[in-house]
């Protein structure tokens, strides 16, 4: 390897090993602040837990934003396959894993088709994304209201009941002497391993990081622009639908107004503060989720401080400005 090539490398390094440091000081100084309550195995289980939610959106939200596009659709999607795995599950005469696999499976089919119908007038017409899926938000939102008739649609069938509450890994968290429910942050360890290797380690990741650098050349270089793209938005809808069933499990039942909340903001924090550029071409999973607990660990540590609500909102907002203004500086200055 040339001294050329190495620069670049050792740039990354450099950056990686700065993000790093300057993390383990921002925790270090947490848990001083809440004397020692932060780095508790319990308090960690916590923020880890509460996380797993936002990271999973925020990795679909990644795909979309490497190719410079954006999804605000994710939260309803997220209300809508949640209400519909609900009205499916009760519906079916299944049992046990049968019920949740049939039930997880009609999830991801309606959240892949809500991500392919956010992708077709962005490939076939060249609309703007934030158009195109807020109208899917509006769609998905009322879609949910009308299936549920505004109400929480309850689960019949107990077989849920062990993943919401954290029995399916009972044993588990006995042995590591922690309370709360460590499967949403198995599903984050596994569906973010699965997407990283997809980005890093495959073709489309290759096609997908090109279109964001520069679509036009990578058209003219034979990539086929049109699907890739398409497939990102589906990978989109993918991720809000296991968020969906996620939140299903957790409170037994699928509602129009689960993913009203702040997810989509939390997504594209996470995102934003990862480090993936919002003019698409550079962005990593890895990123996306120190992102996502940068941002859980802030949360945590300013209800452990005691901090007003409404200023939390603040702070989070000054961080999303700070993260896009730095990332701004560092294209013009380095």
């Amino acid at each position: 390897m040339t001294a050329g090539a190495r620069q670049p490398v050792k740039i990354s390094w450099l950056r990686i090993i700065a993000a790093a440091t300057v993390f383990v000081a921002f925790i270090a100084a947490i848990d001083v602040a809440a004397h020692g309550a932060f780095l508790s195995r319990g308090n960690i289980a916590s923020v880890l837990s509460q996380i797993s939610y936002d990271f999973i959106l925020a990795i679909g939200e990644t795909f979309v934003i490497i190719t410079a596009g954006i999804d605000l659709s994710i939260g309803s999607l997220v209300s809508l396959c949640g209400v519909v795995m609900a009205i499916v599950a009760n519906s079916l005469h299944l049992s046990g894993f049968l019920l949740i696999a049939v039930t997880l499976v009609s999830g991801l089919a309606v959240g892949a088709l809500a991500g392919y119908v956010n992708a077709l007038p962005v490939v076939k017409l060249n609309l703007p994304p934030f158009i195109t899926t807020l109208a899917m938000m509006q769609i998905a939102l009322g879609a949910s209201y009308m299936l549920s008739h505004g109400r929480p649609v309850a689960l019949v069938s107990p077989a849920f009941g062990n993943l919401g509450y954290g029995g399916f890994f009972g044993g588990l968290t006995g042995l590591l002497h922690v309370q709360g429910n460590l499967f949403p942050i198995v599903w984050m360890l596994v569906v973010g391993l699965f997407f990283s290797t997809l980005l890093t380690r495959t073709r489309f990741g290759r096609y997908v990081l090109a279109i964001g650098g520069n679509e036009e050349a990578s058209r003219l270089a034979g990539v086929d622009v049109a699907r890739a793209k398409t497939l990102v938005y589906v990978i989109s809808g993918v991720c809000a639908a296991i968020v969906g069933f996620l939140y299903m499990a957790l409170f037994s039942s699928g509602s129009p107004q689960t993913g009203t909340g702040n997810e989509m903001l939390a997504a594209i924090a996470a995102v934003v503060v990862g480090g993936t550029s919002l003019m698409g071409g550079r962005g990593t999973i890895v990123g996306t989720f120190f992102g996502a607990l940068l941002i859980g660990s802030l949360n945590n540590a300013m209800n452990l401080l005691h901090v007003d609500s409404y200023l939390q909102m603040v702070v989070l907002g000054a961080v999303i400005l700070l993260a896009v203004a730095l990332d701004e500086l560092r294209k013009r200055y380095l």
